[in-house]
């Protein structure tokens, strides 16, 4: 499945996968890419960018450079964890969260685990006042640069350094509610005391949280890349946490090659309250 100018995957097989971000065309790692590749190998030989655990980054131009998806202008940089700032499969889903946005007056979105702000720019263009937390100050400079390329750095945005349990849990406290809550978190991290947690340990107290700052009729958008989080077990941790939901949906995160390769990518689950 392709995403405009902006990103199309080529191929994906043995444990790699092979995309088109703009300009460049980048191969990396993908674990849940076990079949063996479709594209001739001179396809794959043809990247401009080529990560690998043991290794790095190879190739010539590991500068900056710049995408437009669905609207928005994107910076792309190499990063040392194998990263280009861009997670395509999020963006398969704006079309609910534009959806889910389109009957509220000026409403507030809660993004936790924001990274570089490509879904928080997405929902502030559709009118959305967005709270976006991250835990690394770098990554939240990332998507204020983002935000200014986009042309969207006057919107309401509060761009927050935070642990994203420990800041929506003060939110609670305070009273502030929002009208939707988005949530990407990874599949590992580490708490405000520094302690490191896994997500499907976590994913419960997380969910409390968020359910204490949620409005009535509020939706909720959960993703998971962990291996062993199903879609049905994210659709069921919605359940708990928020009980009388309206509607539940949930869906596998999957990209479509153009050479016909599918590749995995995690699990989505949805909701809307009242």
């Amino acid at each position: 499945m392709g995403l405009g100018a902006g990103h199309e995957l080529l191929d994906a097989g043995g444990g790699r996968r092979l995309e088109r971000f703009g300009s460049r065309v980048v191969d990396r790692p993908a674990p849940a890419a076990d079949e063996p590749p479709l594209a001739a190998p001179q396809i794959w030989g043809a990247a401009d960018l080529r990560w690998d655990r043991a290794t790095g980054w190879q190739g010539a131009d590991q500068s900056p450079w710049q995408v437009e998806l669905d609207g928005l202008s994107l910076e792309l940089r190499p990063t040392a964890a194998g990263q280009v700032g861009l997670y395509p499969e999020h963006a398969t889903l704006w079309p609910w969260l534009r959806q889910a946005l389109a009957d509220r007056e000026a409403p507030s979105v809660l993004h936790l685990f924001a990274s570089t702000g490509a879904t928080t720019l997405a929902l502030a263009r559709a009118g959305a006042s967005v709270t976006h937390v991250d835990g690394a100050r770098p990554t939240v400079a990332w998507a204020r640069r983002n935000a200014e390329l986009s042309g969207l750095a006057d919107r309401p945005i509060r761009w927050i350094i935070d642990d994203a349990l420990g800041f929506t849990a003060r939110e609670g406290r305070r009273g502030r509610r929002y009208d939707g809550i988005v949530l990407d978190p990874p599949t590992y991290g580490h708490g405000a005391n520094g302690a490191r947690w896994e997500l499907a340990e976590a994913l419960p107290d997380l969910l409390e949280a968020a359910a204490g700052v949620a409005t009535d009729e509020a939706f909720v958008q959960l993703t998971a890349h962990s291996t062993g989080l199903e879609p049905d077990d994210l659709g069921d941790a919605l359940a708990d946490a928020f009980p009388g939901a309206r509607t539940l949906a949930t869906e596998r995160l999957v990209l479509q090659a153009s050479s016909g390769a599918v590749l995995p990518l995690g699990s989505a689950a949805r909701m809307i309250l009242g």
